[in-house]
């Protein structure tokens, strides 16, 4: 078998004494320009397929050559593409005779899903009724308890407190007056009063307490003077002007009643039925005359009933009063001038060495017409004198507790004295309310209200005068939404009801624990006597002198 010899031709290598490359340009390279490149361009692809899909502008230059040009490589497609097929992908089309050959079972089957799917969705819909009131009634319990929870929390538990006067058994409720309906009555177009009887002197205000503030602040010094609080029924001077009215009371009485809707604290009042007459009296050895302190605050003080302290309600009233009845005598000038009314005091007798420690009161006895043929008389009272024939009445309020250790009107008095007027709009409504309309009553021009604090928050005997404030009663009144309208309507609509009570003795009494006032049938003899121990002698004397006293007023009617 013969072989063939095939030659092998080795390739022309080409050496480069001079260096390294090549020394010449091969054939298949020939007519193709140089293009130079640098080390930090990016070789191309061989298929780039997303020359057009991805147009992001960061990479438009990715391949590029940073001299210029680049086209020279470029790929041309020059063969021939009539030979090119391209594949069918779409469905294939059915026959004539086979195209309807499914269509009634396929309708048939179409309505069963239809169906069907109805039936799944009125089953879901019934379950996310059924979840959603589940959640619904589930989701209101929660918030209802959650709302009660907060109602609760929000609520101060009520504080059961005791009536002014024990309530007995015999006694019978004639009639109850809630707040609400009282509120809304009204006695429009009341006349000014007339002047019957003035008496009493009255010294003159010291103007220097008007500059008194934080940094110097005066200590509050003991006044020995005497006070008066006398009823209506043992006033002399009422038992000689009986003929100038049918209604008597006092200003204290009357502004209790024409403030009784702002009052918390229970109190009590004694309507006299003599004859054509009526009479407001004060129960003997009643704390009707304390002042009150914090009724309307929303934390209110403890209770007596509680731990006995300095800070408890009846302390903090006799404080209260005590400081009142020295800050009205101590800001008041010591000189022999003073303003003297027609009449004497009337309370002061004949024989009284001590006439000079009496304070400082002025009594006006004046009538109004409440329509209806009723005429009230009212004994009015003024404190002070500020320039001649302009008289004023001076109040006190008192801070009793601390916040941080310092009292806040250390610290609020003299530059947001506004704040604290009306934080004591606020705690103090019911004390402010009286005094505003004592002072109306009363014709006074102006209301000096003090300001008075403890030294030491923990010991009430020892005061200090911070500053004073004065203001004109009426605008007082509005600036509290205070209606003397109002006012007059409670005392009118009280005294209609009575007149038309038989002759004897009646309680006025403000529920402790509620909004409304009662009116009792008492017997005569009732409060007559403090022990209920007394000997049979002791309540018929006292009965006698009960009836002496009713004679005396009907032979003076």
């Amino acid at each position: 078998m013969a072989f063939e010899r095939i030659h092998f031709i080795p390739p022309v290598i080409e050496d480069n004494p001079n260096g390294w490359g090549p020394t010449s340009v091969s054939d298949a390279f020939k007519g193709i320009p140089y293009q130079p490149f640098s080390k930090g361009d990016k070789l191309g692809k061989v298929s780039d397929w997303s020359s057009t899909a991805y147009q992001d502008r960061r990479y438009q230059n990715k391949y590029l050559n940073q001299f210029g040009g680049g086209n020279q490589y470029a790929y041309y497609h020059e063969e021939d593409e009539s030979t090119f097929h391209l594949v069918d992908t779409s469905r294939p089309q059915k026959p004539v005779y086979m195209r309807n050959r499914n269509k009634f079972n396929q309708r048939n089957n179409r309505r069963d899903k239809e169906r069907q799917m109805q039936r799944q969705q009125a089953g879901m819909q019934n379950l996310l009724k059924t979840r959603d009131n589940r959640l619904h009634r589930k989701l209101q319990k929660q918030f209802a308890n959650r709302n009660n929870w907060q109602e609760r929390r929000n609520q101060t538990p009520q504080r059961i407190r005791n009536a002014s006067v024990m309530v007995r058994e015999e006694w019978k409720v004639i009639e109850e007056m809630d707040f609400p309906r009282l509120s809304k009555l009204s006695l429009p177009n009341v006349l000014d009063p007339d002047d019957l009887v003035k008496c009493g002197e009255l010294e003159y205000y010291d103007k220097a307490y008007d500059r008194v503030n934080i940094k110097n602040e005066v200590p509050l010094a003991l006044q020995n003077r005497i006070f008066h609080k006398v009823t209506t029924t043992d006033d002399p001077v009422i038992r000689n002007i009986l003929m100038k009215g049918n209604v008597f009371a006092t200003d204290t009485i009357i502004s209790t009643l024409m403030t009784c809707t702002r009052s918390v604290y229970s109190w009590d009042i004694i309507a006299h039925r003599v004859g054509s007459k009526l009479f407001f009296d004060m129960r003997d050895e009643s704390a009707f005359d304390l002042l009150t302190v914090n009724e309307t605050a929303v934390e209110t003080p403890i209770d007596d009933n509680a731990e006995k302290s300095i800070n408890s309600t009846t302390n903090l009233g006799l404080e209260a009063t005590f400081i009142n009845q020295n800050f009205s005598q101590q800001v008041l000038k010591r000189s022999e001038e003073k303003e003297k009314f027609d009449k004497p005091n009337p309370f002061i007798a004949e024989d009284n060495e001590e006439e000079e420690k009496v304070a400082s009161v002025g009594y006006r006895y004046r009538k109004w017409n409440l329509g209806n043929d009723i005429e009230i008389v009212i004994r009015c009272e003024h404190d002070a004198v500020l320039s001649p024939g302009t008289y004023i009445n001076i109040k006190a309020l008192n801070e009793w507790e601390s916040k941080g250790g310092m009292g806040e009107w250390r610290q609020k008095l003299d530059t947001q004295r506004g704040a604290v007027l009306a934080t004591e709009l606020k705690n103090n409504g019911c004390k402010l309310a009286k005094w505003t309309v004592a002072s109306v009553l009363s014709g006074s021009e102006y209301l000096k209200i003090g300001y008075v604090s403890r030294k030491n928050f923990m010991d009430s005997s020892k005061h200090c005068i911070l500053g004073t404030q004065q203001f004109k009663p009426r605008e007082l009144a509005s600036q509290m939404n205070l209606s003397m309208d109002n006012g007059w309507g409670i005392v009118r609509c009280i005294i209609d009801y009575c007149m038309n009570l038989e002759k004897g003795k009646y309680l006025i009494l403000k529920d402790p624990n509620k909004g409304m006032i009662r009116i009792y049938d008492i017997p005569n003899n009732t409060f007559d006597s403090e022990d209920d121990d007394d000997d049979d002698d002791e309540e018929e004397a006292d009965d006698e002198d009960e009836d002496e006293q009713e004679e005396e007023i009907e032979a003076n009617i």
